[in-house]
């Protein structure tokens, strides 16, 4: 037999009692295929932009027939509601330090005399700022509920051509859903903390228990050790990888409109680049608790925050770019989003491949350069 057909034996033999001590331990298998589909349902109905009923007081110091009309139309959708009528802005105002509504309309005397005599009403909207994303909401809410209520009141048609208009129409996720921006990205997230944290531990038990010493008896080299390792999480991996995107498909109900063996081709090479990420750490640490805290840390953060997950890169400073290309979740999320939403092809994405592909090398040859045979 030649020295390559050695050479894969070796590498079976070592993944084979790595898949054996994966069975005999319940707790990886939950973590690696659990803990992943329980996050995603946490995160999927948790975090949520879309918001509707959002709680707005009313201030009618007019009373009459118009400004009754006013907030019933105001207040019809589902995506402002109604927290109640105080007497008062001071009043009005105590509800929203107290936090009972997140805003509240006034409609000014005489509102509706104004209105028979043909001039302007100016209502005011006082918004609580400290939640951003709410209050630009409501004000974007209130912004098109006014010009309906306009239009209602004085009978002008909302159809009317303006001189110069503009054709509006989103692509991709035309409801604004975002769930359909969340499941992709939280499926590279969460695959990133698993694989790294599977592997993280693997090398740095074997130093631990003191078994490394009979890896160091047999003729197996530094490679086939970190392969042997890695092959058995690998599969591990893209179990979970299926299991996210099923859950993700079917209970948020985001598409997949590519490939799907493109996607899983993706998911492969990033699990490899995550997993290996983990066996450095493993292989420099040689402790469990170090390895498990130096795998949160640099998966956690930096695929939260530099990965496009939450926040534009775009956005960032210059020198957190350029750190988040170095980041394989990155190129992950691109990837997930681009097949799932989209349906790009391999002739889009194949940088996002190039890049995940290189630092699952970078990985694995500094880890199988760091890993020494000496047990001092």
């Amino acid at each position: 037999m030649n020295r390559l057909g050695r050479f894969f034996i070796r590498v079976g033999a070592l993944a084979g009692k790595e898949a054996i001590h994966i069975r005999r331990d319940i707790r990886t298998l939950y973590l690696a295929l659990g803990m992943p589909v329980v996050m995603l349902l946490l995160f999927g109905y948790g975090v949520s932009f879309d918001i509707d009923h959002i709680p707005v007081a009313l201030v009618d110091n007019d009373h009459s027939d118009v400004s009754r009309e006013i907030a019933r139309t105001f207040f019809a959708s589902n995506e402002i509601a109604s927290t109640g009528e105080p007497v008062s802005e001071p009043e009005a105002e105590k509800m929203l330090r107290l936090g009972h509504a997140m805003g509240f309309l006034t409609i000014p005397v005489n509102a509706g005399r104004d209105l028979l005599r043909g001039e302007g009403i100016q209502l005011q909207l006082a918004v609580d700022g400290r939640d951003g994303v709410t209050a630009n909401q409501l004000l974007a809410k209130a912004d098109a509920l006014a010009l309906s209520v306009g239009a209602k009141l004085t009978g002008a048609s909302t159809s009317a051509k303006p001189p110069l208009s503009v054709k509006v129409w989103t692509r991709y996720n035309p409801e604004g859903r975002s769930a359909l921006f969340l499941v992709p990205g939280l499926a590279a997230y969460l695959m990133a903390i698993v694989s790294v944290l599977l592997t993280a531990l693997t090398i740095a038990t074997e130093w631990e228990r003191g078994s490394m010493e009979q890896l160091f008896a047999s003729p197996v080299g530094r490679l086939e050790i970190i392969l042997g390792k890695l092959l058995p999480y690998l599969v591990i991996g893209m179990l979970a990888l299926l299991l996210v995107l099923s859950v993700g498909t079917w209970v948020f109900d985001v598409p997949i409109r590519g490939s799907v063996p493109l996607l899983f081709g993706a998911g492969m090479v990033f699990l490899v680049s995550m997993l290996s990420q983990g066996l450095l750490i493993s292989v420099v640490t040689k402790n469990q608790l170090v390895a498990t805290q130096a795998g949160a840390l640099s998966s956690l953060l930096p695929s939260l925050l530099l990965s496009g997950f939450m926040f534009p890169i775009e956005n960032m400073p210059r020198i957190l770019q350029v750190l988040s290309s170095v980041i394989p979740a990155k190129y992950m999320v691109h990837t997930l989003r681009g097949v799932m939403l989209k349906g790009a092809g391999f002739d889009t994405l194949w940088p996002d491949f190039a890049s995940m592909a290189a630092f699952a090398v970078f990985a694995l040859i500094v880890a199988t350069k760091k890993f020494s045979r000496r047990l001092a």
